[in-house]
């Protein structure tokens, strides 16, 4: 069985777009080459947690108000991720937000970009509506289904 050299850069490339999207594994198939780059993931030891003095809210506590709500997504007014990428709420640094809280949007109109291999993918409004909450902010990974916006 002969090997194929695959080129050093397309490697570093693949790599870099791991830490770049937060991704853990890549992979790129053409013809009968594969490429699968996997980044290790840190081993995390969870400690217990101290105990906080009455009146001050503990660390758990501001975590757990910090996440988002798993019922988002299934919010009839959710405008979910079709992909796994960046999100970006402008069209570049610098330049004024796509929508606001409390906007008023028109069907098919643009409410964020996501980043995926060096395309930014416009997510556009699914129905006319009321930008209620804005569930990411610009420069976060996203999952494929995970909630971006609710439009009321």
């Amino acid at each position: 069985m002969s090997r194929i050299p695959f080129d050093p850069e397309a490697i570093r490339a693949l790599a870099a777009l791991l830490v770049e999207t937060g991704l853990s594994e890549i992979e790129l198939a053409e013809r009968d080459s594969r490429i699968r780059v996997v980044r290790a993931t840190p081993i995390v030891v969870a400690a217990p947690a101290p105990a906080s003095a009455p009146g001050v809210p503990s660390l758990n506590a501001t975590a757990a108000a910090a996440e988002p709500k798993a019922d988002d997504a299934q919010h009839p007014g959710a405008v979910t991720s079709p992909m796994v990428g960046v999100a970006y709420l402008s069209p570049e640094p610098g330049a004024p937000v796509f929508v606001s809280v409390g906007q008023s949007v028109a069907a098919g109109q643009t409410l964020l970009v996501i980043e995926a291999m060096k395309t930014f993918n416009q997510i556009r409004a699914p129905r006319a509506g009321m930008v209620a909450r804005i569930l990411v902010s610009s420069g976060a990974p996203v999952e494929y289904g995970e909630a971006l916006m609710i439009l009321e």
